[in-house]
This record gives C-alpha cells, sequence and structure tokens, in this order.
C-alpha cells in the first residue's frame, strides 16, 4: 500500500524499523479469497506492491507475477522473500502512474491500498494506467479505504460512488462489495473498513 508519486526515499523510510501498519507480514484474507477462487491467475500485476505479499501469493498458486512499487527498498525486500521462499516472482521499481512502461500486458491486475492514496486527477491517470496494460476483458481486484471507517486516522476515505466515476470509462464495474483491510497492532484497531471492487476492462 505505497503511494508512487512522492521521491521514493519518503516511501523508503516506511520500510526502516518498525513494519507500517499496511504490512502485515501475509497478504489479506480478501486477496487470498480471491486466489482460492482461481482469480489470481495468467500474468498478475500487483500495482503498488510493497514486500510483495499478494505477488507472492499469486505466484505460489501458479500465477506468473509481477510487482511494481515506488520504493527500492520495499522492492528489495521483494525479491529477498521471493528468493527466500523459491518463488518466481517479478519485482521492480517503478511508477503505478505509467504501467505501460513495463512493456508487459497482464491478465489480473491487484490493488490492495494503494487507490487511496491518490488524489481526484491522479485516480484518472491511475485508471488509464491500469486500463494501458489490462488485457481486454481482463479484471482488476482493487481494495481501498472505505468512507465506512469512522474517525479520521488514516489514508483519504473513499466512496463507493467515487470508484464507480473513476472507472466509468473503458471499465465495467463488476462489483463493489464491503470489505476490510487487517492492519499491524499499534493503531488501536485489528481491522479498517474498505471496499474491494472488482473491474473488467471493455
Amino acid at each position: 500500500m505505497t503511494i508512487m508519486t512522492t521521491p521514493s526515499e519518503g516511501w523508503d523510510s516506511s520500510y526502516v524499523g518498525e513494519a507500517p501498519p499496511w504490512d502485515i507480514g501475509r497478504p489479506q484474507p480478501a486477496f487470498v479469497r480471491l486466489a482460492d477462487r482461481g482469480l489470481l491467475s495468467g500474468r498478475v500485476l500487483d500495482a503498488g506492491c510493497g514486500t510483495g505479499e499478494h505477488a507472492l501469493l499469486a505466484a505460489a498458486r501458479g500465477a506468473d507475477a509481477v510487482g511494481v512499487d515506488f520504493s527500492p527498498l520495499a522492492i528489495e525486500m521483494a525479491r529477498r522473500k521471493a528468493a527466500e521462499r523459491e518463488l518466481a516472482a517479478r519485482f521492480e521499481v517503478g511508477d503505478a502512474l505509467d504501467l505501460a512502461s513495463l512493456g508487459l500486458t497482464f491478465d489480473t491486475i491487484i490493488d490492495s491500498g494503494l487507490f487511496h492514496v491518490f488524489d481526484d486527477s491522479q485516480r484518472i491517470r491511475y485508471a488509464k494506467s491500469l486500463w494501458s496494460v489490462l488485457r481486454p476483458e481482463g479484471s482488476c481486484y482493487l481494495m481501498c479505504f472505505s468512507d465506512r471507517q469512522p474517525g479520521d486516522w488514516g489514508p483519504r476515505r473513499v466512496r463507493r460512488d467515487e470508484l464507480e466515476a473513476t472507472f466509468a470509462d473503458g471499465w465495467e464495474v463488476a462489483g463493489i462489495d464491503a470489505d476490510e483491510f487487517e492492519i499491524n497492532p499499534g493503531m488501536g484497531t485489528p481491522a479498517v473498513q474498505a471496499w474491494l471492487a472488482s473491474l473488467r476492462r471493455r
């Protein structure tokens, strides 16, 4: 869950010392459920992959998995995990707003907590960036912070209609379901409210 629009050094600092709230050392349960249904298949991109847990989940289930993040340190940690687990996942430092620069096309894209860090104009750029690398009829599974979460701690809340508006052009919104992000201890709660959007590229 790493923003990709500020200098990478700033995000590298998130991975020094105690793990940040979003880096729980395992995949989010929502994405495990998707993997259990066989939906993380083919060539899979994890946009904003952090230390790689979701790309590694996909790789462990047989996918050709690629993770991209703006933080070189997070990518280094992800590559180390892949080597330790003997999983053939590829990790690259890159900008989620310019995914076409990867020169790859994907069957499936996953986003665990990246969308909600972008402002309104960046959200449209991000949707176009995702569209540019997803094959026609390919699926994107995107989980973001929800306006159902009380208080003002954490990233900007996202409304269901904001997701629908962002992905109105060139996409089919197959579903937006209430879900939860698990987070690291110390935040006062074991989980926060999220939306899990299932999107298809037209």
